[in-house]
């Protein structure tokens, strides 16, 4: 070993050996961080299933391919570093003696091989990467960068000391081929020889380059180690558990879409018959009160934006963006840790946990920290902004796009649910869809024994659960099928091409009242579960002594839909549910519905949030209007997975817009584009929004909204008048 490996030996190991102390620490106090959570018992389950998705989602980089160059450029640098590392090691090797290498795999040909090219790659992947940041930088005056508000130093400083490792790993190798230390052929590394071809023959030019190597990796270890929040960094390490942990392992997309958690306290779910808000935690109030998944989602974010970029009201001037949200809750959390973590800390009924002795001896910026409301304005130092928290449509789409499997929706809602349950703080004019629905069993206050005006002049009977010894589907009608005029004609639609294919259906009623989402979304979870403990018990006793596979139903509305199907078994109600498009569908494939007069004028269809990207349901209502125009939609650029939101759920249907660009407007401005005269949809939410969007344009006279039922009614009774399916004849 000559003075210069000497040297570089000593200089490797004091840098490493910082860099590992300080990584450590790091790492005990996030997890620390992350341990003052509240439990998640059901996180722990069915763990092969979530191993699986695990490797699948990291290895087959499945949702980082979404957005495909950057999602394939990302993949090579995440292989790269993985993969590298194993040259990093070897560079430790190489400090000491020019000719080092790592034992055994070090001189295999196939090693040198494979790591030639994942480097090669590896370097145009973190070269795309770059480009794409500064392509998208924030600064610049035209873009509505996905990276504003993100810490945009953290993201150039972490691509630079990739793009260095893997330049000096080159130099490295170079360096060995000028020495003639180099033990592999050229066609197994073309470009490590090329770069030797230029080098001069400096025996300690392995060693200088090595030693250069390890401080850039130390250095940026050094640097996130002492950053704990720069998710940017972190999320190397911290996706393996999160995707893991992640909601439910089986779903093909968000774990966080369709259902909601169930309120928990304490990891249990809430009995409201027994809780008590002295006792019981009622939604989040306070940053700890987050589930330890929840900090584990905050530690993670990488601030790529992706949420932001896709998100209704970002994208339309509202203050809300998913990225800042997370980002605003994670650095609140840190800050706050000192002060919990010695034992402070409020109880459910406000009281200070810590002595005064303790806090006599805490740090003052985290009780500062302690002092701020997780909710407030700017005035009253919040963490979370209320016109952040109730600009929220909960259309999942930030849950959709995310890589790193952060559960927006389920954090926002569990702060709805502690502002309306027990703070009775939440906008005005929502306040009387509840009580409508408290007193009334739907949002708009109609009276129960109207809820059956829409079969009136059929031509042909609707009969009712209880008239019928049996029936294949009940039809949940919904409250805006029953009482919306709009509304009404998709469910007089519905009926009348279940009539007209023979299929044996019934209807509830009087007996349906509301599902409850408006009233789950908004966060009042009591009033959910005062209307989806109702309706359980009514759909039990209709379906009595059925399996659960003759337990049908079909719903218009993919709210109810999303609720009957996916929350209803949170309460005991199993049952099989489907959307009209997916029942419709399959009755023309069958031959049961026959499309006989195309529909005119070009048709775009518009995804509705609960049905395609919650429920993943694309092909159904495109399959319903292929058939029914005989020919090819005109699709919106914002379409399937990627729809852009009518501005209506997470309850925002009752309330008022007052921010920025109405989200409706901005939707039917892209649908209008299209040149289509028809807009179907697929829910009466977005049928109320999208309508009132084009008469907000001008444009009633040019554009007509009608739900997918009314324009396969068109083509399969072409009688029908326009817009008006209600009065079809009768199928006898």
């Amino acid at each position: 070993m000559g003075s210069v490996q000497i040297v570089t030996t000593i200089l490797a190991a004091a840098i490493t050996a910082v860099a590992v102390w300080l990584a450590v620490r790091a790492v005990m106090k996030m997890t620390a961080v992350i341990r003052l959570g509240q439990p998640a018992p059901e996180r722990f389950g069915d763990k092969g299933a979530r191993t699986k998705k695990m490797l699948v989602e990291t290895a087959g980089h499945t949702r980082m391919l979404k957005w495909s160059v950057v999602g394939a450029a990302h993949w090579f640098v995440m292989v790269g570093f993985i993969v590298l590392s194993l040259l990093v090691l070897e560079a430790y090797f190489e400090v000491v003696s020019t000719g080092g290498g790592l034992p055994i795999i070090g001189h295999w040909t196939i090693f040198g091989l494979v790591t030639e090219w994942i480097g090669i790659l590896g370097l145009a992947g973190i070269l795309v990467l770059m480009a794409i940041r500064l392509r998208n930088r924030p600064s610049r005056a035209e873009n509505r960068s996905r990276f504003t508000g993100s810490s945009m130093w953290q993201g150039y400083f972490v691509e630079w000391v990739v793009l260095l490792v893997l330049i000096f790993g080159f130099v490295i190798r170079g360096f060995k081929v000028a020495t003639d230390h180099f033990e592999y052929p050229v066609w197994a590394a073309p470009l490590s020889h090329a770069i030797g071809s230029v080098l001069p023959n400096w025996e300690a030019g392995v060693s200088v380059a090595a030693l250069i190597k390890i401080c850039i990796s130390m250095t940026w270890l050094i640097v996130i180690s002492l950053n704990v929040t720069m998710g940017v960094a972190w999320h190397r390490f911290l996706a393996f558990p999160n995707i893991f942990f992640k909601r439910d392992p089986e779903k093909p997309a968000g774990s966080g879409l369709g259902p909601l958690r169930p309120m928990t306290s304490e990891g249990k779910p809430l009995d409201f018959e027994e809780a008590d808000p002295e006792k019981d935690q009622f939604g989040v109030a306070q940053v700890e009160q987050f589930s330890w998944k929840g900090l584990l989602d905050f530690s993670i974010c990488t601030e790529c934006g992706r949420c932001q970029s896709q998100c209704p009201a970002w994208n339309t001037g509202k203050p809300l963006s998913p990225k800042l949200l997370v980002l605003s809750l994670r650095d609140h959390a840190y800050a706050k840790a000192p002060y919990l973590l010695a034992g402070g800390g409020k109880d459910l009924t406000g009281e200070e946990k810590a002595t005064e002795a303790q806090l006599a001896h805490m740090d003052v910026l985290a009780l500062a920290e302690a002092d701020r409301p997780l909710i407030g304005t700017a005035e009253e130092g919040g963490v979370i902004d209320p016109d952040v928290l109730w600009s929220c449509t909960t259309c999942g789409a930030c849950v959709e796009q995310c890589p790193v499997d952060i559960e927006h929706v389920d954090h926002i809602v569990d702060m709805r649910r502690y502002q309306v349950l027990i703070e009775s703080s939440f906008p005005s004019e929502a306040g009387v869809m509840l009580r409508n629905l408290e007193n009334k069993g739907n949002p708009w206050g109609a009276p129960q024994n109207t809820r059956e005006d829409w079969t009136k002049g059929l031509g042909f009977e609707v009969p009712r659960v209880g008239e019928v010894d049996d029936f294949e589907y009940l039809f949940w009608v919904g409250c805006a099928g029953a009482f919306e005029d709009r509304a009404k004609k998709t469910t007089r639609a519905v009926a009348t091409l279940l009539n007209e294919a023979g299929v044996s259906f019934a209807i509830l009623g009087e007996g349906e009242t509301c599902s409850g989402d408006p009233a789950r979304r908004i966060g009042n979870e009591f009033v959910f579960q005062m209307l989806a403990q109702q309706n359980v018990e009514t759909l039990n006793e209709a379906f009595e002594g059925r399996e659960k596979s003759k337990r049908k139903i079909v719903a218009t509305c993919p709210h109810c839909f999303n609720t009957l199907g996916n929350e209803y078994g949170q309460l005991g109600g199993e049952f099989e549910v489907v959307h009209h498009t997916q029942l419709l569908a399959h009755l023309v494939s069958a031959g049961k519905l026959t499309p006989v007069q195309p529909v005119d004028g070009g048709v775009t269809y518009h995804d509705p949030c609960y049905l395609g990207r919650h429920n993943r349901i694309f092909a159904a209502p495109r399959e319903v209007l292929g058939d029914s125009i005989q020919g090819e939609l005109t699709e919106m650029p914002r379409n399937s997975e990627r729809s852009f939101c009518c501005g209506a759920g997470g309850a925002r249907m009752w309330m008022e817009e007052k921010i920025g660009k109405r989200i409706n407007v901005d939707r039917v401005e892209e649908a209008m584009a299209t040149g289509a005269k028809t807009i179907a949809v697929g829910c009466p939410f977005c049928s109320t929004m999208l309508n009132d969007g084009v008469n907000g344009k001008g444009a009633g006279e040019q554009v007509e909204v009608v739900d997918v039922a009314s324009v396969l009614l068109r083509s399969v009774k072409p009688e029908a008048p326009a817009g008006e399916p209600e009065v079809a004849p009768s199928a006898s």
